[in-house]
């Protein structure tokens, strides 16, 4: 986290219970400023040691003239802490020196504001013992990129969209990845939101370009390191990954097709062969049954047809 961090060191007591004065070292760590994500809480860091040994010391930490907060050391040894936006300190600040300020929620309006932090003693004020610096960014909506399209021979229009970022952001266009726009043919619209204090931005390309080229829009916002871009593809251009993707759908797509006709297939012709089956086994027992009946009714037929014995005495 980068900031001003301002270490203070009182050099002299003049005497017990009297005026306390403080001679500020400050040393600059780095000239950027600490930086705080809008909605999000932020440390603003300050280290001041030995504040226990004193009694009846007062903190406030300003912004600008007004004060944020102000913490009162007491002889009992608590603070007594009054604070707007509910700013807070460490509940041990004066055990341990570290009198960093937590703000709950970083508002935009607060951009390259200065906090800083005075020691007051029995009613005097020492210098700014602490002066922090705060910058204030938030993240941008991905860019919705729109093509109209032309006849051919005309100018293509493309329409580049994004919100809620800050602060104001850079646009750039590229034509098939590398060629910049032609001059004047790039107009851009941003907008502040009043309630929020956020950005929209609006960018319109209009150039004479084949149909199958590709066209990007990026949104650069610097105090976050953020780069989002949207690319639009010609009609016989499509991205490698998306080629690739679609063929592999399409072949699933066939395989699945060819397996689920082999499958209906192979029911239908195991329930043709089942069915043949089952009659061949049925004209079977049935020729069996026929040819069984027959055999009994012949031998009904012989046995009327053979003449009985006569016996006689001779």
């Amino acid at each position: 986290m980068r900031c001003f961090l301002c270490l203070a060191m009182p050099l002299a007591l003049c005497r017990p219970g009297l005026l306390l004065s403080f001679i500020t070292v400050c040393s600059c760590l780095d000239p950027d400023c600490v930086l705080g994500i809008v909605g999000r809480p932020v440390f603003l860091p300050c280290l001041h040691p030995n504040i226990s040994a004193s009694v009846n010391v007062s903190i406030e930490w300003r912004r600008g003239d007004e004060v944020v907060l102000r913490s009162d050391w007491g002889e009992d040894g608590q603070w007594d802490r009054r604070s707007t936006d509910s700013a807070a300190i460490s509940a041990d600040a004066a055990l341990t020196g570290n009198l960093s300020l937590l703000l709950p929620s970083v508002d935009p309006k607060e951009d390259n504001t200065y906090f800083r932090l005075f020691i007051l003693s029995e009613g005097n004020q020492s210098a700014a013992v602490c002066t922090v610096c705060l910058s204030t960014a938030a993240s941008f909506s991905p860019p919705v990129l729109e093509r109209e399209e032309a006849a051919q021979g005309e100018e293509i229009a493309f329409w580049c969209h994004s919100t809620g970022g800050f602060p104001e952001p850079a646009i750039y266009w590229l034509i098939n990845d590398t060629e910049k726009p032609p001059e004047g043919s790039v107009r851009t619209l941003t907008t502040s939101l009043p309630d929020s204090n956020l950005y929209n931005i609006t960018s319109h390309l209009t150039v004479n370009i084949s149909k199958d080229s590709s066209v990007s829009c990026m949104i650069e916002n610097q105090s976050m390191n953020q780069n989002l871009t949207s690319t639009s593809y010609g009609v016989k251009r499509a991205p490698l990954n998306k080629r690739a993707s679609d063929a592999m759908w399409i072949f699933s797509t066939a395989l699945c097709v060819v397996v689920g006709i082999m499958v209906a297939v192979g029911v239908v012709y195991q329930i043709h062969l089942d069915r043949t089956s089952k009659r061949k086994k049925k004209e079977f027992r049935k020729h069996q049954l026929s040819k069984a009946y027959d055999r009994h009714q012949n031998g009904e037929e012989t046995e009327v047809m053979k003449p009985a014995s006569i016996e006689t005495d001779v």
